[in-house]
């Protein structure tokens, strides 16, 4: 089978070439096509996969290219790991939120939002070229904010499941804390992307999920940043990402005192792009584990083999939950177990949510569906028929109002804003930030 990776050229791809040389019997590549516009770092990269693969006695042919089309061709399936704007972008995202008193992250809050509107109109444009090069392909999106961009792709017809890598990493956590194989632990993993929480671990069918916050309470806790008392009471390991929710100020005060991630992560990528220069180099650096998506490898390979070999196997993936979640819309993308086949994934039923957390899961997705509409206002026709009937600067004018108005309800809605001065001001910001990546502004 050909597999094609958009945003090849990232200096994460070699912890995903590392999982396809080792679960070869898993996921048979004949083929796999790295895609990038940065011609430099894609054969540098492409380089080191073909050393990698070389090394571990893997029969695929890699291949590179930064033509989109071409590299798609008569792919099996296509894995999305792109960020637009870089970590200029991300950058950005994780400060002037900040100044504004919210928390600046990449995924949610109104950095999430300008990563949303950046990245959306760029996916759907991949995803009609993929369906008119392979249109039987499947496409496994690991683009951040993934909820956001997996229902848009959904909601465009697209055959997508989306894919984080919380949940295979709570699996490992939580195994190696038990002296127990990864295969031998399931979780009862329910929520969004990114907002998620695991109300039961698995052992034998049996739920060790209170003997693993009374033995390792304290160890589970400090990973997470969160005190133990909150566990405690919560009865369930929440997604380190519900600390921006839980506690929202003291993270604005840390975020505030630091340097942003993305310039640690810009940094971590400088010495690995010298690393991965080197012709000797034959495997994935030490120093890529400090570059985050641990296991991403693991999962993006269980999931691609599953849904190409139709095997009917559970995962925990995005996908629609079609009344999986009575208190949500079927065209929500939710994170839970679900049977994955060659039709694609199907969430199992998932017991009543307890309001603490159907309530969060509610707002953030009424921010989502508002997120998306303000991701595809560029995409309308309003403002150009407007200008068409009105006058050009009319209809870019009435372009520019809708543009903004969406935004501005979109952080209003946000659960880490919800108030009319810092959704007015954020939306300034946002529009000021990202002005290139706005068809409207």
């Amino acid at each position: 089978m050909t597999l094609a990776v958009v945003g090849g050229g990232s200096t994460y791809t070699p912890e995903l070439i590392d999982g396809f040389a080792r679960l070869r019997d898993v996921l048979p590549l004949a083929e796999l096509v790295l895609i990038d516009p940065a011609t430099d770092r894609l054969e540098l990269i492409g380089r080191l996969a073909r050393r990698i693969f070389a090394k571990q006695g893997h029969p695929g042919r890699v291949t590179w290219t930064d033509d989109l089309d071409a590299g798609v061709d008569g792919a099996d399936a296509v894995l999305l790991q792109l960020r637009v704007g870089g970590q200029a972008a991300r950058h950005q995202d994780e400060t002037w939120p900040l100044e504004c008193g919210c928390v600046g992250q990449e995924t949610t809050g109104a950095g999430g939002l300008a990563k949303a509107l950046r990245t959306v109109p760029v996916v759907l444009d991949i995803a009609e070229r993929v369906r008119r090069r392979s249109p039987d392909a499947w496409i496994v999106d690991f683009t951040n904010p993934v909820g956001i961009v997996t229902r848009a792709l959904l909601s465009h017809g697209h055959k997508a499941v989306g894919l984080c890598n919380v949940a295979i990493g709570f699996q490992r956590k939580f195994a190696n804390l038990l002296g127990v194989g990864p295969e031998a632990v399931t979780l009862e993993h329910v929520g969004l992307n990114h907002l998620t929480w695991e109300r039961a671990v698995r052992v034998g069918g049996e739920d060790v999920l209170p003997k693993l916050l009374a033995e390792h309470g304290d160890a589970i806790a400090d990973d997470l940043r969160m005190p133990r008392s909150l566990l405690d009471r919560l009865g369930v390991v929440p997604s380190y990402y519900l600390r921006y929710f839980y506690q929202h100020d003291e993270v604005v005060r840390e975020l505030r005192s630091k340097p942003s991630r993305a310039a640690e992560v810009a940094a971590i990528e400088r010495q690995l792009l010298d690393t991965y220069g080197d012709p000797a180099l034959d495997e994935k650096p030490e120093l890529l584990g400090r570059r985050g998506g641990a296991f991403y490898s693991e999962a993006a390979v269980a999931l691609t083999s599953s849904l190409l070999g139709d095997t009917g196997d559970v995962q925990i993936v995005n996908a629609l939950n079609n009344g999986t979640l009575p208190f949500l819309p079927d065209d929500a993308v939710i994170e839970v177990p679900a049977t994955v086949g060659a039709g694609g994934a199907v969430p199992l039923p998932v017991r009543p949510v307890e309001p603490l957390f159907a309530g969060l899961m509610a707002n953030v997705t009424a921010y989502e569906h508002l997120a998306l509409e303000a991701a595809l206002a560029g995409g309308r026709g309003g403002g150009r028929r407007n200008g068409r009937n009105a006058g050009a600067e009319g209809g870019r004018s009435a372009a520019r109002e809708g543009g903004r108005s969406a935004v501005f309800t979109a952080l209003l809605a946000h659960p880490l804003i919800g108030q009319t001065d810092a959704a007015d001001r954020l939306t300034d910001e946002l529009i000021a930030h990202n002005r290139e990546h706005l068809t409207w502004a």
